[in-house]
């Protein structure tokens, strides 16, 4: 039987209950989070929508993110504008670059977490007829 989707992500943190406050008060990512009006309610799980996701490990020479750095985190978002205006309001840093864009893939966007762990948001391009 074949892997159904990404059932969790495990990583270490300096402050753990701190990092968990800002991802679910910034992201709304997270146990108790819900993307799925329709799911239930569950303090462990973060309720996401079905969606795309890329699986892509890197060279470990890539300049795609920071070379301390093992991973990258990729969230997809429905309104990139929106969030970005949420996100400058709360003072987090965004790094935005025409070149990263392509109407094919889609929109996106950066920022660090208080740890230093980079986030790329990600707005995919818009279903077509």
């Amino acid at each position: 039987m074949p892997v159904l989707g990404m059932g969790g992500l495990f990583f270490r943190s300096r402050d753990p209950e701190a990092l968990t406050a800002w991802y679910r008060t910034h992201l709304n990512v997270g146990g108790g989070c819900s993307a799925d009006p329709a799911a239930n309610a569950n303090e462990w799980v973060w309720q996401t929508l079905g969606g795309p996701m890329v699986f892509a490990p890197f060279k470990a020479d890539s300049d795609y993110f920071a070379a301390d750095k093992a991973f990258m985190l990729n969230f997809r978002v429905s309104d990139l504008d929106s969030l970005l205006t949420t996100l400058r309001a709360a003072d987090i840093a965004i790094i935005t670059k025409p070149e990263w864009d392509d109407p094919a893939v889609g929109r996106f966007a950066r920022i660090h977490d208080p740890e230093g762990n980079a986030i790329e948001l990600w707005e995919p391009p818009a279903p077509t007829a």
